[in-house]
């Protein structure tokens, strides 16, 4: 683990490669799983103001789900979460032409009709960030729909953290990137000394 401040980073993202290949996996991350993307409340807040924007980005599945269950739910725990549909793919899917699964939040940001790019948890995917009383635990998942993009990241020499620079700036900061890099630099140097 890697120690900064209040965040106990795991060495996956020093160690792992990691470039998402979303020509092989076609976006499965935001289809399969048993629960929705984590939400922190200010952007179940942004969310609730932005949804008309998205709509017409989503399918009607996902349209119908959202405006049943609302912008988000709460889990068992609490926890805000993007609603499922069939208890299958994030409501907030969208699906282009070659079936490749596409986040509507963001897709609408990119034709500039919002700010808001999407929830930080998937913005940070393959990153799941467990919050601790003391500490934030970051730890990179692995998954096996995941394999596309670990063989391009191996391609590419692009570790997980380099990969997902500017959602760890986006959720932590400058500060918080600059120190992990700074130690990843200090990991890799010892390793090729050894």
């Amino acid at each position: 683990m890697i120690a900064i401040k209040d965040k106990l980073v795991s060495r996956d993202l020093v160690d792992k490669d990691f470039v998402c290949n979303l020509n092989k996996c076609k976006g499965m991350c935001c289809v399969l799983g048993d629960q929705g993307a984590t939400v922190e409340k200010e952007e179940a807040e942004i969310l609730e103001k932005v949804y008309d924007k998205v709509k017409p980005y989503l399918t009607e599945k996902g349209i119908a789900e959202i405006e049943k269950r609302g912008v988000v739910v709460l889990d068992k725990d609490g926890i805000f979460e993007t609603p499922l549909v069939d208890n299958k793919e994030c409501a907030y899917v969208a699906f282009d032409e070659k079936g490749v699964a596409l986040c509507g939040i963001e897709m609408a940001q990119r034709d500039g009709l919002i700010d808001f790019k999407k929830p930080v948890s998937c913005h940070l995917y393959p990153v799941r960030i467990t919050k601790y009383e003391m500490y934030d635990a970051v730890n990179y998942e692995k998954w096996e729909i995941c394999k596309p993009a670990c063989t391009l990241g191996k391609e590419l020499s692009v570790p997980v953290y380099k990969f997902l620079k500017e959602p760890l700036i986006r959720k932590y900061g400058e500060g918080f990137y600059e120190e992990l890099d700074r130690a990843a630099q200090h990991l890799n140097d010892a390793k090729k000394e050894d």
